[in-house]
């Protein structure tokens, strides 16, 4: 019989994660191509299914904090340079190009795997899949309904995930060189969020922190991209 208290609780939980880890995954399929990206959400996939069938309860035992560390390290690192990129595009390009087909970046391999795209989604999904197990386990050890748990965090997956396939038409209409400046300011976001974390340090309000670091960075973002059209905007005149 499913525990419903549990049920919705995990689910819960399990949606915030599973929200972080789709954000990731659409915006680096749509910068960097759907491919590559799929590969690394498949290979993360099935190493999170061996983690979770071989250690089971003992998982709680793995450091999260040095995972979170390293992946949001990375995430970060990342993140700043599409950050950097979609700064110089849009301050050049604006938003033109809105509803157009976006064209590849320039050092996306043509041919075999984008292994940019391959880490940055199976990363995510190792990292969020990890802590939905966390939760899982949690949850349903403490309230002894472990089953009750699983479904929860399963039916979290099915509905978020859905939502996120469904958001792919809206996302392709964006114009890359906005699409690169949010999903930098996405990446940076997580990136920050997870490696403080990893060291140890709790953020005020918990996840609720993620939407106070995505204002950072787009309030720098305009900040930056404002002062390269100002310094544009003389060479234009000089052309003219």
């Amino acid at each position: 019989m499913i525990n419903s208290s549990v049920f919705v609780v995990t689910f819960l939980a399990a949606a915030v994660e599973v929200i972080e880890m789709v954000i990731i995954v659409v915006g680096v399929g749509h910068v960097r191509g759907w491919r590559s990206t799929w590969l690394g959400v498949a290979a993360g996939l099935v190493v999170l299914a061996v983690l979770v069938l071989a250690l089971g309860t003992a998982l709680q035992a793995v450091p999260i904090g040095l995972l979170r560390l390293m992946i949001g390290s990375l995430l970060l690192v990342f993140g700043l340079q599409w950050l950097r990129k979609g700064i110089r595009r849009v301050s050049v390009n604006g938003l033109r190009g809105m509803g157009e087909r976006n064209a590849p970046d320039e050092d996306i391999p043509a041919s075999g795997v984008d292994w940019t795209a391959f880490l940055l989604s199976f990363k995510g999904v190792v990292l969020e899949g990890l802590e939905v197990a966390f939760i899982v386990i949690s949850v349903g050890l403490a309230a002894q309904a472990l089953p009750s748990a699983v479904l929860g965090a399963a039916a979290a997956f099915v509905v978020i995930g859905a939502a996120g396939l469904l958001a792919r038409g809206l996302v392709q209409r964006i114009p890359r060189s906005a699409l690169q400046l949010i999903v930098g300011t996405l990446l940076s976001s997580f990136g920050t969020f997870w490696a403080v974390e990893g060291l140890g340090i709790d953020w005020p309000g918990s996840d609720a922190a993620i939407l106070a670091l995505i204002g950072w960075y787009v309030l720098t973002a305009v900040v930056y991209v404002a002062v390269l059209r100002r310094e544009r905007r003389p060479a234009l005149q000089e052309a003219r």
